[in-house]
C-alpha cells in the first residue's frame, strides 16, 4: 500500500499527471490531476452508477460488472491514461496503533508479519500490512518505540479489487487506503507544525463511511464503518413498504429534520429520524472511542463529505449528539479547475462524491 507520508496537499513537482480511481458501492468514480509549477489541476471527473450486488460493503463482488462500469467511465470521460491509484475500505481493512520497537522504517516493514501476528484478527501471510509512523517514544523500560498505524488488508479482497481494474484494462499502480485519500483531500495542514487543530473527517458512502481524526493532516486515529446513506433508504422502503427508487427520491426531498405533512410522511420522517440517529451514533462513538485513548487531544471541527452527506438534517443532528462544529469538506478548494466539461452546477453536486478520488490521485505526489 502507498504511504501516507505527511498528507501534504501542494508541492512544487514537474508537470505530471495522476488518475485516482474509486470503486464504491454504488458506483465507480475517478478523477485526473495535474501537478505543475501552478499547482494541481483537476483536469476531469466522472462517474459511473454500479448495479445492486456488484460491490457489497466496499468489497468487489463481481469483478467483471465493475470492469464493465470501468470501461464506460473512461468511454464517456476519456481520462489521458489508463494508469491508476486504487483505493480499499471495507470490513477485511483494519486500522490500529501500535508501538513497536525502533528501526529503520525499511527493516521494521520487512519484519512486520512477525511483529504484529498476534495484533491483528487475520493471518499475516493472508494480508498485505503496512505501517504509518507517527510518533518516537521510549518505553517505561527505556527502549525506544515507533508509534503509528498498522494497516493489514485481506490479500484476496485487494486482489479482487485489481482484478476488475486489470479486466477493464487499466494499470493499478498505487493501491491506497481510501481513509487517506480523504485525508489529502479534506485536511486543513499546517505547514510551520504550530497549532494545529485535531478535525476529525467523516465520509459518509452508500454503505461505507471512513472516519479520520488527525492532527495537521498527520493521522492520529482511523475507523471504517459499515454504514452509510443506502442504509437510510433501505429502512425507509423496508418500513414504509416503498420502492428503492422512490425511497431514495424521498429521502433526500424530505430529509432528517421533516416530520411534517400527513400521516403517510410523518411515518416516513419517523423511519429516516431513527435510522439516521443510528448512523449519528455510531460516528459519535467512534470519536468518543477515540477521545478515550491516552493522549487525546480535543476534537476541534468535524468535516463532513461524501454522497452520505448530502442527507438534510444530518449536519445539524451531528453537532447536536457530538457538540463539535461541524462543516462541509471541499475536495476542489484547493485545485485549479481546469476544463472538465462539467457546469458550475454540476461541480457542485459531483464535489461531496470526489474527496476519494481526488485523495487518491494526490497520492501521487506524497
Amino acid at each position: 500500500m502507498a504511504q501516507c507520508a505527511a498528507c501534504v496537499k501542494g508541492m512544487n513537482v514537474a508537470v505530471r499527471t495522476a488518475i485516482g480511481l474509486d470503486i464504491g458501492t454504488s458506483g465507480v468514480r475517478a478523477a485526473e490531476l495535474t501537478f505543475g509549477k501552478a499547482g494541481i489541476t483537476l483536469e476531469k471527473f466522472g462517474q459511473v452508477a454500479l448495479p445492486d450486488g456488484a460491490v457489497r460493503d466496499g468489497e468487489v463482488i463481481q469483478p467483471e460488472v465493475v470492469a464493465e462500469a470501468i470501461k464506460q467511465l473512461w468511454a464517456h470521460t476519456k481520462f489521458s491514461s489508463k494508469k491508476v491509484i486504487v483505493g480499499v475500505a471495507n470490513q477485511k481493512v483494519i486500522v490500529r496503533q501500535v508501538d513497536l520497537p525502533w528501526q529503520p522504517m525499511d527493516e521494521l516493514r520487512a519484519s512486520l508479519s512477525f511483529s504484529v501476528q498476534d495484533t491483528i484478527p487475520m493471518p499475516v501471510d493472508q494480508a498485505l500490512l503496512d505501517f504509518y509512523p507517527l510518533d518516537e517514544l521510549t518505553s517505561d523500560t527505556g527502549t525506544q518505540m515507533l508509534r503509528g498505524l498498522l494497516v493489514a488488508a485481506a490479500r484476496d479482497m485487494v486482489q479482487a479489487q485489481l482484478d476488475a481494474v486489470t479486466r477493464a484494462g487499466l494499470t493499478p499502480v498505487m493501491v491506497d487506503l481510501t481513509a487517506f485519500a480523504v485525508l489529502r483531500s479534506l485536511a486543513e495542514t499546517d505547514d510551520l507544525g504550530m497549532g494545529s487543530k485535531m478535525e476529525a473527517l467523516v465520509d459518509v458512502g452508500a454503505r461505507v463511511t471512513n472516519i479520520v481524526v488527525h492532527e495537521g493532516g498527520v493521522p492520529r486515529f482511523v475507523r471504517i464503518l459499515l454504514m452509510g446513506g443506502a442504509d437510510v433508504t433501505d429502512a425507509l422502503s423496508e418500513r414504509t413498504g416503498t420502492p428503492l427508487t422512490e425511497a431514495e427520491a424521498l429521502k433526500h426531498e424530505m430529509g432528517m429534520a421533516d416530520t411534517s405533512g400527513d400521516m403517510d410522511q410523518q411515518a416516513a420522517g419517523r423511519v429516516m429520524d431513527v435510522a439516521g440517529q443510528t448512523f449519528v451514533d455510531q460516528v459519535r462513538g467512534s470519536l468518543d472511542y477515540y477521545m478515550a485513548s491516552p493522549g487525546a487531544r480535543p476534537i476541534e471541527r468535524i468535516v463532513l463529505t461524501g454522497g452520505g452527506s448530502r442527507l438534510g438534517g444530518l449536519t445539524e443532528r451531528l453537532f447536536a449528539a457530538t457538540r463539535i462544529t461541524v462543516d462541509r469538506g471541499s475536495a476542489f478548494g484547493d485545485l485549479v479547475v481546469g476544463n472538465t466539461g462539467l457546469t458550475p452546477d454540476q461541480m457542485d453536486f459531483v464535489e461531496p462524491l470526489a474527496a476519494v478520488p481526488v485523495g487518491l490521485a494526490l497520492g501521487a505526489a506524497s
